[in-house]
C-alpha cells in the first residue's frame, strides 16, 4: 500500500494564491527596509550548535532542533567503550593469575574494587582524547560504564570473571551487548553536543552578530541590515505559531544611539501604515528598568527568573506570573513590592514619572527610564502615521541578550499574540569576540501578519499570482500567430499564457475558470486573416476584436 503523503506538524504547504500574498507583504517590507537604508543579507538555514546554544536562555535552548550527524556518529562512543573495557580485562587477568595461587588471597573483587579509582584518571583521558572534553563532567563516566559490566560480564560470588581467557573477538560482541544498554547512563545534555554539532537556526540575530564577527573587516560600520529567511523552533503548534516560519529583520550594529530605536519604530510605522494595518500597537519597555525592577524588590540574582515569568503575562495571567516566580525562588514579600507593575496604568508620560519614582534607588532602572523618555518624546516630536505607542512595564521578552529597549508589536482588532518585536543587544557580539559593539533590532512576523490581513480583508484585489489571459488553443497554425503576441506581451509585463492543447474549447474555458483567470484571448484562423484578436471577459461574458496594441493595452 502506498504511504499516505503528510507534512510534520508545525509545517504548511503554500498554494499559488498563498504565496502571492505573502509576497506583497515581504515586497512592502524590502521596499522600507532600502528607504531606511538597510542592506540585504543571508544566512545558512542551519548553524554549528555552539553559535545557537546558551543564547536563547534555558527554555528558548530547549526549542532548538538539533540535526544529527551525518556517518558513524557513534564511532567515538564504540572506541571508548572498546578501550576501557580492554584495559579491564588486560587487568582483571592479570590480576586473577597474580592471585589465583595465592590462598590468603582478597576476594577477587574487592581486590577489583580496590583499584577500580585509578580507572577516573584513565576515562577522564580517554574524554579528553576523543570528545575534546575539557569540562569537568566527562561524557562517558566510568562507573556507568562498570556498571553495565559487572551486569553482563561476571557475577559477585567471586568466581571466574567471563572475561578472562576470551579472544578479542569475544570481547568486542560482549561489548556489543553492553553497548545496547549504553545510553542509559548517558545524561542527555551532555552527549548531545557529540551526536549533533549543528542545529537549524532559531532566529536570525545570533546568526547576525555571528555573520558581523566573522565579517568584521568587510563592514562599514555601522552595519544596517535587513534579512527575510526561514527559522525553526521545536514549539507546540497552534493558531500563529509554527515550527518553520519566516522572520523579516531590521538590525544596526556599531552605534549606542538611541536615534536607531527611534528609526526603527518609524519603520514599523511604514510598514504596517503601507499594509493598510492602522491602529497597530507598538509596546516599548526596557531591560535596565526590569533589572532595577529585580533590584528595588530583592531580587536582583533572580533577574532571569523574574523577566522570564512575566514575559508570560499575557499566556498564564497575573495568577500564573505570580505562581512561576514564587516557584522560581521569588519571595512573596518582593510580589507584594512588584504589585503595582500589573495595574500600571496612564499616558507614556506618566508611567514614565511612575517609574522615575518606583527606580529612584536604582542607577540601572534610572538609565532604563531616561533612555525611555527620550525615544518616546522624541516619537511624540515627530509623530506617526497610524502606529500608536504604549510602555509596558511588563514588557520582558524572554531572549537573555536584550539589554536596553525593547519592543512587541501588537495588531489591532486581531487576537494573535504579537506581530513583531526586538530590542537591543550590547553584549551579543561579545560572546563571539567582538567587544563594544552595541545592536539594536526589530523582527516582523510574516506569518501572523499574513493571518491578520487575511482575517481582516486587507490584501488588496489586486494580489494574486494568476495570469492575466489564457490564449485558447486552436492547433499549430494558430498558435504560433498567438505565441507571437505571448511573447511582445511577456515582455511588456503582462501574465499571459497558451493553453498547451489543442483540446475543446469548452475544457479550455473551463481550466481558465478553475484558474480564476480574468480573460480568454481568441485567436483563431479568422483573427488570424484579419491580424485581430478576441478578447472574452469570462466574469462577464463580454467580448471584443482587438488589433495587438489595444490588446495590450487592455491587460496592462
Amino acid at each position: 500500500m502506498a504511504q499516505k503523503p503528510s507534512i510534520p506538524k508545525g509545517t504548511r504547504d503554500f498554494s499559488p494564491a498563498e504565496v502571492a500574498k505573502r509576497n506583497y507583504i515581504s515586497s512592502k517590507m524590502k521596499h522600507h527596509f532600502e528607504v531606511f537604508g538597510f542592506q540585504p543579507i543571508e544566512t545558512p538555514s542551519f548553524e554549528n550548535s555552539e553559535t545557537l546554544m546558551g543564547k536563547y536562555g534555558e527554555e528558548g535552548d530547549r526549542l532548538i532542533f538539533k540535526i544529527l550527524n551525518s556517518g558513524d556518529y557513534l564511532e567515538k562512543f564504540n572506541r571508548i567503550l572498546l578501550q576501557i573495557i580492554h584495559k579491564l580485562v588486560n587487568d582483571y587477568q592479570k590480576i586473577y593469575i597474580d592471585l589465583s595461587n595465592d590462598k590468603n588471597r582478597p576476594s577477587f573483587i574487592e581486590h577489583i574494587q580496590a583499584i577500580e579509582n585509578d580507572y577516573d584518571t584513565y576515562v577522564a583521558r580517554l574524554n579528553k582524547e576523543l570528545f575534546n572534553n575539557e569540562d569537568e563532567l566527562t561524557i562517558v563516566s566510568f562507573k556507568d560504564i562498570l556498571f553495565l559490566v559487572k551486569r553482563h560480564c561476571y557475577d559477585t560470588h567471586d568466581k571466574v570473571n567471563v572475561f578472562i581467557n576470551k579472544t578479542k573477538e569475544e570481547i568486542e560482541q560482549l561489548v556489543i551487548t553492553i553497548f545496547s544498554d549504553f545510553f542509559i547512563s548517558l545524561k542527555g545534555k551532555h552527549m548531545v553536543a557529540y551526536i549533533s554539532e549543528k542545529a537549524l537556526r532559531y532566529d536570525l540575530t545570533v546568526p547576525f552578530a555571528r555573520y558581523v564577527v566573522q565579517h568584521q573587516n568587510e563592514i562599514e560600520f555601522p552595519f544596517k541590515r535587513y534579512q527575510i529567511q526561514p527559522v525553526w523552533r521545536a514549539d507546540r503548534p497552534q493558531k500563529g505559531r509554527f515550527r518553520e516560519f519566516y522572520q523579516c529583520d531590521a538590525d544596526v550594529v556599531g552605534s549606542t544611539s538611541l536615534w536607531q530605536e527611534v528609526e526603527l519604530v518609524q519603520l514599523y510605522d511604514a510598514v504596517f501604515t503601507d499594509l493598510g494595518l492602522g491602529g497597530t500597537t507598538i509596546k516599548i519597555n526596557n531591560r535596565k528598568i526590569l533589572s532595577g525592577i529585580a533590584e528595588v524588590i530583592g531580587a536582583k540574582d533572580k533577574l532571569i527568573d523574574f523577566t522570564v515569568a512575566l514575559d508570560k503575562l499575557d499566556k498564564i495571567g497575573e495568577d500564573g506570573v505570580k505562581k512561576e516566580m514564587l516557584e522560581k525562588g521569588i519571595s512573596a514579600t518582593a510580589l507584594e513590592k512588584v504589585q503595582p507593575l500589573f495595574q500600571f496604568t496612564g499616558t507614556v508620560a506618566e508611567k514614565i514619572e511612575k517609574l522615575n519614582q518606583l527606580l529612584a534607588t536604582s542607577v540601572e532602572g534610572l538609565k532604563g527610564v531616561e533612555e525611555l523618555r527620550f525615544i518616546c518624546e522624541t516619537l511624540e516630536k515627530l509623530g506617526l502615521q497610524t502606529a500608536l505607542i504604549d510602555l509596558d512595564v511588563t514588557l520582558a521578552r524572554g531572549l537573555n541578550y536584550y539589554t536596553g529597549a525593547i519592543f512587541e508589536v501588537v495588531a489591532p482588532q486581531v487576537v494573535m499574540g504579537s506581530i513583531g518585536g526586538g530590542g537591543r543587544y550590547d553584549d551579543l557580539t561579545g560572546i563571539f569576540g567582538l567587544k563594544n559593539m552595541s545592536g539594536v533590532g526589530i523582527s516582523f512576523g510574516l506569518d501572523r501578519i499574513y493571518l491578520v490581513l487575511e482575517e481582516l480583508g486587507l490584501f488588496p484585489d489586486t494580489v494574486s499570482a494568476t495570469t492575466k489571459a489564457l490564449f485558447i488553443n486552436y492547433g499549430n497554425h494558430e498558435s504560433l500567430y498567438a505565441m507571437e503576441a505571448i511573447f511582445k506581451l511577456r515582455r511588456a509585463g503582462i501574465k499571459v499564457e497558451l493553453y498547451p492543447d489543442a483540446a475543446k474549447i469548452a475544457k479550455q474555458f473551463q481550466y481558465a475558470d478553475k484558474r480564476g483567470i480574468p480573460f480568454a484571448v481568441i485567436a483563431g484562423l479568422s483573427e488570424l486573416e484579419r491580424m485581430e484578436f478576441g478578447l472574452k471577459n469570462l466574469q462577464t461574458g463580454e467580448q471584443v476584436k482587438l488589433n495587438f496594441e489595444s490588446l495590450k493595452k487592455a491587460l496592462s
